[in-house]
């Protein structure tokens, strides 16, 4: 399963939609919208992405995730839109026979989703402030574009 979805993120559907009597692990990442980053408060986040490319990359790390591990099912969904503090932005649930592929393979996606998926989040800063954080840039740091510095 993939998705890209404004809806709330449903973490039982995800687990619904890995669950297998072949697997003897099953891991369940969400990715929540916090309130310190940097040590700056954040009041919201928003997500935009492009639909069509950004469905085809996470089916591509899907697919390179199930060449990488034995995996039994994958089901990744991105929330899209505003989002509130504590909020579940992302969700990613792998399943596999054994816990240590279910865990590597769901650090891998994660990873490489921020890293290669074009969706974009702002940060709406408690001080009234904005910045982009643009994908694409690398996993060890993000690139941010202030909104006063455009």
């Amino acid at each position: 399963m993939i998705k890209l979805t404004k809806a709330e993120i449903d973490s039982t559907e995800l687990l619904e939609a890995v669950a297998s009597q072949q697997a003897g692990a099953v891991v369940l990442f969400l990715g929540t919208t916090r309130e310190f980053t940097s040590g700056r408060r954040t009041s919201s986040l928003d997500y935009e992405s492009y639909p069509d490319m950004a469905e085809k990359k996470i089916a591509e790390l899907e697919s390179e995730a199930c060449r990488r591990w034995p995996i039994t099912e994958c089901a990744i969904v991105h929330r899209l839109g505003h989002l509130e503090l504590g909020e579940a932005s992302v969700g990613i649930a792998v399943s596999s026979p054994h816990r240590e592929e279910a865990f590597l393979a769901g650090k891998w996606l994660i990873d490489k989703l921020k890293e290669i998926v074009p969706i974009w989040k702002k940060e709406n800063w408690a001080d009234g402030t904005s910045d982009w954080v643009h994908p694409m840039m690398g996993t060890t740091e993000e690139t941010r574009i202030s909104e006063r510095e455009k």
